[in-house]
């Protein structure tokens, strides 16, 4: 009975999948497609998959229209610091949430759970206030301020878990050897940590590297805005977009995000499923 009911699951399951792949692929992949056609097939009343006659004209004209480099100079900076500062603070306090039970761990976890409701809408006035009482308006510190505090919760929660998956008898025999707190942490428990410190700075990357609407309202020069910015750049005064262009560059601030993660996905996968695991 078991063994009939869990095929039907589980084909749900691969079923599920695929569908949610398809979902993810399909407009990835018409993105691609329409980077690398021709004017003339954008306009087509019958567009294809393929294009007929494929061209690198939309990335040199997407590169002659806007300054793509300097933006993606600016959202690497931001990406890269904020991913820097998140985990430097995290780690510390992702460790006494779960050494420590108590109000300090209970309440931290609460602000985890809350700060996730808050829409940005609800918080960009008051914001841009604190913000330009600082002079931090049209900075990028500003900025990696702002994702740094957004990154926080969810990277705080991440590292937490991380934390309990690792024996604690380990750091009980580092203090028995006359360690303390900041020596177990820096030599015990964060090359152990390593898995899922680098799984929370690449959320922390990716988020800051693809977030749009704080770099919008906080940053209003050009040469300080950021690649998600630069992209809206490409729509026209009555809100006509270049397509061929838009796409190209659209697909060029994709790539960096895919091959970070491609880069680091076996040591996250490895980490996690090591985690799971208790000798």
């Amino acid at each position: 009975m078991s063994l009939r009911t869990g095929r039907p699951a589980r084909a749900g399951q691969y079923a599920a999948l695929l569908c949610y792949l398809v979902f993810l692929a399909v407009p990835f992949l018409w993105l691609i497609s329409t980077a690398f056609k021709p004017a003339q097939e954008l306009g087509s009343l019958h567009p294809t998959w393929i294009p007929d006659h494929p061209t690198l004209g939309n990335f040199r004209q997407a590169f002659d229209e806007q300054p793509l480099l300097h933006a993606a100079g600016n959202s690497l900076l931001v990406a890269l610091s904020t991913a820097l500062i998140a985990v430097v603070i995290a780690t510390p306090m992702a460790y006494v949430m779960a050494r420590r039970r108590g109000r300090l761990a209970a309440a931290a976890t609460g602000w985890v759970v809350v700060s996730q409701a808050f829409p940005f809408v609800l918080v960009i006035i008051p914001l841009f206030l604190v913000l330009k009482n600082l002079h931090l308006i049209n900075t990028l510190a500003g900025l990696v301020m702002v994702y740094v505090v957004w990154a926080l919760p969810f990277a705080l929660w991440m590292l937490t878990g991380y934390v309990r998956a690792l024996p604690a008898e380990l750091e009980e025999a580092a203090a028995v050897d006359g360690a303390g707190r900041l020596r177990t942490l820096v030599s015990v428990t964060a090359p152990l940590l390593a898995p899922g410190i680098v799984a929370t700075a690449l959320f922390a990357f990716i988020t800051a590297w693809n977030e749009f609407f704080f770099a919008l309202v906080l940053l209003k020069t050009p040469e300080k805005q950021t690649l998600p910015v630069v992209l809206t750049h490409f729509l026209g005064a009555e809100g006509v977009a270049d397509l061929g262009p838009l796409a190209a560059a659209a697909f060029l601030a994709t790539l960096p995000s895919l091959v970070v993660f491609a880069l680091i996905q076996r040591r996250i996968t490895g980490g996690m499923l090591a985690g799971a695991v208790k000798s």
